[in-house]
């Protein structure tokens, strides 16, 4: 038998737990959002199907997630599957909820009980241990901005999976699974990650020290001119002070390394699309912490449109892109979040 209400554990010092200051501050990040000409972002994006934002406290990454939260066509949604992953326990493949009910300062959410009992019945999930679920902040920290978002919205409900290490084969699987419920028209997918980690307290200091201006700056990156000659330029796995180049602070290094991620993932349906997005964590070992659930999001939509016209495939809008802080020396720390949109043409 399912257990009763996940109880908010992270709402006090994640944030707030007071109803009142906690709508306040996401009606406020909400209200500073706004449209995008150039990017054809006008909120509500109608033709949205998935968001990919992040998941630390919010006062560090809130202000992005709302750029992806004021996207959801929030009138035609009755479920959302929310994906995270796991920062605290090994989960070797993919894990769903055991609670019913999934508590916030600014009203609870049901879980989808009939659809969780569907994915069950799959074979390929295991089930959270509740203080799993209840220690996990990548889940969390996304509950109150749907709740506020879809408001006092009495059918919407919650399918969370926590997304460990599946192999590819368990991947292929869960695409199968996946896409009876990608194609309702009121599903909608929420990816949980942040971007960058970059310190030593991460253990992930990778720099370069010739890193142009990114080619397809998310805002509020601004346009630079990149050099006539531009080539990718090389990556130093560890920085040390010998080789900082006082025209490449870090975090423009960082900067860089993140827009390399995004511009991976724009056409997620193309033919090698999951491939090289791998290929890339590879090389460059960037600590984007909701790698796997943006990887299982990768194989749904190879498995639904690879086959499909160029003009049928989704694509990703990135929106917003900020820093927790701005690294310039070794001793520094900083997480990157990110706000995405994916489109899906009708």
């Amino acid at each position: 038998m399912p257990a009763s209400a996940r109880e908010a554990t992270h709402a006090g010092s994640w944030y707030s737990a007071s109803e009142l200051q906690l709508r306040e501050q996401l009606s406020s990040n909400l209200s500073k959002v706004h449209p995008i000409p150039e990017l054809e972002y006008d909120p509500p994006v109608l033709d949205s199907k998935a968001i990919i934002a992040p998941h630390a406290g919010y006062s560090y990454s809130g202000p992005t997630a709302a750029w992806a939260y004021a996207s959801i066509p929030v009138d035609k949604i009755k479920r959302v599957f929310l994906l995270g992953p796991s920062h605290h326990a090994y989960i070797p493949g993919v894990a769903l909820s055991n609670f019913k009910v999934y508590e916030t300062p600014v009203g609870d959410i049901n879980l989808d009980l009939k659809t969780i009992e569907e994915l069950k019945s799959a074979g390929i999930f295991s089930t959270m241990k509740s203080s799993v679920d209840e220690d996990e902040h990548s889940l969390e920290m996304h509950l109150p901005y749907i709740r506020h978002v879809f408001k006092d919205k009495k059918d919407l409900s919650l399918v969370p999976i926590l997304v460990g290490h599946p192999k590819s084969e368990t991947l292929d699987e869960l695409s199968k699974v996946l896409a009876k419920y990608w194609k309702d028209e009121d599903t909608f997918f929420i990816i949980s990650s942040d971007f960058c980690h970059w310190g030593s307290r991460f253990s992930c200091t990778p720099y370069y020290p010739h890193a142009p201006p990114p080619p397809n700056p998310v805002p509020p990156v601004p346009h630079e001119t990149l050099p006539a000659s531009f080539e990718p330029p090389d990556l130093i796995k560890r920085f040390t002070s010998s080789h900082n180049d006082p025209n490449v602070p870090i975090w423009k290094s960082i900067q860089y390394m993140d827009h390399e991620g995004m511009d991976l993932l724009r056409h997620p349906a193309e033919e090698g699309a999951v491939e090289k997005w791998e290929a890339y964590l590879d090389r460059t070992k960037n600590t984007i912490c909701g790698r796997n659930p943006i990887t299982v999001l990768l194989h749904l939509i190879q498995h639904i449109y690879l086959t499909k016209p160029d003009s049928a495939k989704p694509v990703f809008t990135f929106v917003r892109y900020e820093q927790s802080s701005k690294c310039f020396d070794g001793k520094d720390s900083s997480v990157s979040y990110v706000s995405g949109v994916l489109r899906v043409p009708h």
